[in-house]
C-alpha cells in the first residue's frame, strides 16, 4: 500500500507524475479548486476584516470525499498544485480540508514535469507560503466585491446576464477608446516617389529622400510635381555607406509573447494556445521507450530566464547540427519590467534535444505546431547573432536626392531556425525595400528607367488583434500571465466585443455598459488603477503589506460610488430597433436585438414566439448560384464571419471568402477576396485568374 499521497490539479498531470514516483506514492487530482467563495451570495464578511466564507464548490463534493479517504490511509501528504498564487491557494484550501499541518513541509513545486525535476522537488518540500495565499485571497475578494457590486447594478439598470470586472472592463474600455481614436482620426495627405535606376544593365529601386542634403516630406501633389519637374534622366552617386549590422535573437517565450507569436504565426486564439500548452506541460505519451512525459515548462510566466541545463542542451544541439560558429558566445540580457515575477523559468522544451521531428508520431497537428514554435524559439535564443552587410546609396539629380537601401545576409546565425513575426505586416510606404544593390561608387553615373509618384494618406492607429491586446495589457501591467486568455474569452462571451477579421470591435452593448461604468466607477476601470492593483498584490506576496490593508480602502471608495450609482442611474431601456418585416411564424413585427455575436432579428411576441433570424447585411453582390438572392454576411456558431445567399435555405451558396462584384474577366465566374501582405487579391473560384489590389492601412 502506498505510504504517501500526492495531490495535483489534473488527471493528466497525476498520470505523468505517478510514473516517476513509484509504488510508495499514490497520486490524485483535485480537478482545480475544490473550495471557493459561494456563487449564490457575496461570501465576504465586510464588517469583520473581509473574512471570506469558503465552501466546497458545487459538484466537487465527491472529489473532496475521495481525497479525504485517501488522506486517512497515507502517512504523509504532499500538495503539488501549480507553482503560482492560484496553485498555492489550492494547496492551502486542501491542507485545511484534509487536516494537513500547514507548518510542516507539505508543499511541493516544480516548473516542469520531468523525472529529474519531480524527484528533485520531492527532496525539498516546503511549508505553504501564506504570503502567496494572501495575495491570491486579496485578488479573489476584491474581484468578488467589485463584481458582486457592479453586476447586479447592470442587471437592474441595463439587462440580466451582464457582468463587470476589474480587468475585463479595462480591456473593453481599451478597445472602445481605440475605436474612438480611429473614428476621430483626420488623415493627412502625403506623397512618395519610387524611381527605378539602371547601372551597367542592373536595375535597382530608390525612393525620394530630400533636397540639397536635407530630408524633405512631400505633402501634396504640387510638392511631388516640383521634384518631377526638377530631375532629369541622369543621376550621380553622391554617397555610399556600407556597414555590418548584427541582429540578436528573441529571448525565450513568456506567456504573453507565446500568445502573441502563436496568434501571428499559427493563427491560434489565446485560449487555444493556453489549452495546447497545458497539454504539453502535463504530459504526452511518447510510447514504450519514454512513456508519458511533460514536454514544456510551466506555461504561466513572465520570466525570460532559463536554466543552465537548458542552455547547455540547446548549445549542444546547435553545435552538433549547425556547427560551433552558430553557438552564442555572449549571454543576452533578460527583459524585466517592474511587474515581472521571476518565480519560474521562461516557457521552453523540457529537453532541447527532443526536436519536433522526433515527436511527430505522438502529437496532434496543433500540439506539434505549438511545440515546434516553443522549441525553435529556445534554440534560436542560444544561437549567435545574424550578421548583415548593409549598404545605403544616395543618388542626386539637380539637388533632388533619392535613396536605396540594401542588405545581404553575411552570416545567418539564429535566422537558420527562427525569426520573430510582427503585429503589423504592412509595408511602410516611407521605407525602401531592402535587397541586393549593384556595386556602386561615389561619382558613378546611373540612368533613369521608370518613375512612380504615389498619393497616400496617414492611417489611424490599428484596431486590437488578440496578439496586440495581450501585448498592450502586458506593457501596461494589466492582469497577470494567467489572466490574459480568460479575459479575452470573457469579453467576447459577454457580447461586449466581437472579432471582425481577427480585430476587436466594440458592440453597442459594450459601449453602453462601459459608458455607465465609466461615469460612476471611472477610477476603477483605468489602466493605472488596474496596474497599481497588480503592484499591491505583489507587495502582499513580498510581505510588505497585509492583505486587508489593501482591500479595505479600495472597497470603502467603491462602496460610496456604488450607492451613488444605485440612487442616480435611471433604468436604461435597450430599445429594440424595428426590423421592418413581420414574423413568418406568428405575424408579429420582428425587432433587432443585440446578442453575443452582434445584431440579430427576433420576434417581438417573445416568449410566446421564439422565432429568430440573422440580420442580413448585403455586400452588393448577387448570388452566383440562384441568381435571385443577394450575398449577405452570416456568422457560424463560433462567431466566424462567412457569406451566404439571402434565399437560404432554398439556396445553399456559402463562402468563407468575401465575394466581389466584379466577375472573372477570363471565365465570367465568381471572384473572391483574399487578404495578402499589402492589400487584397481577387481570385477566381473557377479558373486560375488572380488580380492584386494594393491597399493602405491596417
Amino acid at each position: 500500500m502506498a505510504k504517501y499521497l500526492v495531490i495535483v490539479e489534473s488527471p493528466a498531470k497525476a498520470k505523468t507524475i505517478k510514473r516517476y514516483l513509484g509504488p510508495n506514492y499514490m497520486v490524485k487530482a483535485s480537478m482545480g479548486h475544490v473550495i471557493d467563495l459561494p456563487k449564490s451570495q457575496l461570501g465576504v464578511d465586510i464588517e469583520h476584516d473581509f473574512e471570506p466564507k469558503y465552501i466546497t464548490i458545487r459538484g466537487k463534493g465527491p472529489v473532496l470525499k475521495e481525497l479525504k479517504t485517501a488522506a486517512k490511509k497515507a502517512t504523509k501528504i504532499f500538495l503539488a498544485a501549480d507553482p503560482d498564487r492560484e496553485g498555492e491557494a489550492i494547496a492551502w484550501h486542501l491542507a485545511r480540508a484534509l487536516g494537513v499541518d500547514e507548518t510542516t513541509e507539505c508543499r511541493v513545486v516544480f516548473n516542469e514535469i520531468t523525472k529529474d525535476a519531480i524527484k528533485e522537488s520531492f527532496k525539498h518540500p516546503r511549508k505553504i507560503n501564506h504570503d502567496l495565499v494572501d495575495a491570491q485571497q486579496a485578488r479573489r475578494i476584491l474581484d468578488r466585491l467589485v463584481g458582486y457590486g457592479m453586476s447586479p447594478l447592470l442587471w437592474k439598470k441595463v439587462k440580466k446576464g451582464l457582468s463587470a470586472g476589474r480587468v475585463q472592463s479595462v480591456a473593453v474600455k481599451m478597445i472602445i477608446d481605440r475605436e474612438r481614436e480611429i473614428n476621430a482620426f483626420d488623415p493627412e495627405e502625403y506623397w512618395t516617389i519610387k524611381l527605378d535606376l539602371n547601372h551597367d544593365g542592373e536595375t535597382f529601386e530608390t525612393s525620394f529622400y530630400g533636397k540639397d542634403g536635407k530630408k524633405m516630406e512631400l505633402k501634396s501633389k504640387e510638392d511631388a510635381q516640383s521634384v518631377l519637374d526638377t530631375i532629369d534622366d541622369t543621376f550621380k552617386v553622391i554617397d555610399v555607406t556600407k556597414k555590418e549590422r548584427k541582429r540578436n535573437a528573441s529571448l525565450p517565450f513568456t506567456t504573453s509573447s507565446l500568445q502573441q507569436d502563436a496568434a501571428r504565426k499559427l493563427n491560434f486564439r489565446a485560449k487555444k494556445t493556453m489549452m495546447l500548452a497545458q497539454q504539453l506541460y502535463e504530459g504526452i505519451d511518447l510510447g514504450k521507450k519514454e512513456g508519458t512525459v511533460g514536454l514544456i515548462t510551466y506555461m504561466r510566466t513572465d520570466s525570460t530566464r532559463i536554466s543552465d541545463l537548458a542552455k547547455t542542451e540547446a548549445k549542444e544541439y546547435i553545435a552538433s547540427t549547425f556547427g560551433e560558429e552558430y553557438v552564442a558566445l555572449q549571454k543576452q540580457k533578460e527583459k524585466k519590467s517592474a511587474n515581472t515575477q521571476d518565480a519560474h523559468e521562461a516557457i521552453r522544451p523540457t529537453s532541447a534535444l527532443r526536436d519536433p521531428a522526433s515527436l511527430k508520431p505522438y502529437l496532434s497537428r496543433d500540439q506539434l505546431r505549438l511545440y515546434k514554435l516553443i522549441w525553435e524559439r529556445l534554440i534560436a535564443s542560444q544561437m549567435a547573432p545574424a550578421v548583415l552587410d548593409t549598404v545605403k546609396i544616395d543618388v542626386e539629380s539637380n539637388g533632388m536626392i533619392f535613396r536605396a537601401n540594401g542588405s545581404t545576409v553575411k552570416f545567418p546565425g539564429f535566422m537558420k531556425v527562427y525569426i520573430e513575426s510582427k503585429d503589423d505586416d504592412i509595408e511602410d510606404t516611407n521605407q525602401e525595400k531592402e535587397g541586393l544593390l549593384p556595386p556602386l561608387e561615389v561619382d558613378d553615373t546611373v540612368t533613369f528607367e521608370t518613375i512612380e509618384p504615389k498619393q497616400h494618406f496617414t492611417q489611424p492607429p490599428p484596431r486590437y488583434t488578440e496578439a496586440r491586446l495581450v501585448r498592450a495589457m502586458e506593457e501596461l501591467g494589466i492582469g497577470r500571465p494567467s489572466t490574459y486568455a480568460p479575459t479575452l474569452d470573457t469579453i467576447q462571451r459577454r457580447g461586449y466585443v466581437v472579432l471582425e477579421e481577427k480585430k476587436f470591435l466594440p458592440t453597442e452593448l459594450g459601449e453602453l455598459v462601459i459608458e455607465m461604468i465609466d461615469e460612476y466607477f471611472n477610477d476603477f476601470i483605468t489602466v493605472q488603477f488596474t496596474a497599481d492593483m497588480e503592484t499591491l498584490l505583489d507587495s502582499i506576496e513580498h510581505k510588505e503589506v497585509e492583505w486587508t490593508e489593501v482591500v479595505a480602502p479600495i472597497y470603502r471608495s467603491f462602496e460610496k460610488r456604488l450607492k451613488r450609482a444605485e440612487e442616480e442611474i435611471e433604468k436604461i431601456e435597450v430599445k429594440d430597433e424595428p426590423a421592418g418585416i413581420d414574423c413568418e411564424v406568428c405575424g408579429s413585427p420582428m425587432v433587432i436585438k443585440m446578442g453575443r455575436y452582434g445584431k440579430f432579428m427576433a420576434c417581438s411576441n417573445f416568449p410566446n414566439c421564439t422565432n429568430t433570424k440573422p440580420v442580413q447585411v448585403e455586400i452588393g453582390v448577387p448570388c452566383p448560384n440562384c441568381k435571385d438572392g443577394q450575398i449577405v454576411e452570416r456568422r457560424s456558431k463560433k462567431g466566424r464571419l462567412f457569406y451566404g445567399c439571402s434565399n437560404y435555405p432554398e439556396c445553399e451558396f456559402v463562402s468563407w471568402d468575401k465575394p466581389v462584384a466584379k466577375p472573372c474577366p477570363v471565365c465570367d465566374s465568381l471572384m473572391v477576396e483574399k487578404k495578402i501582405k499589402d492589400g487584397v487579391k481577387y481570385q477566381c473560384t473557377n479558373c486560375t485568374h488572380t488580380e492584386v489590389h494594393q491597399q493602405e492601412g491596417d
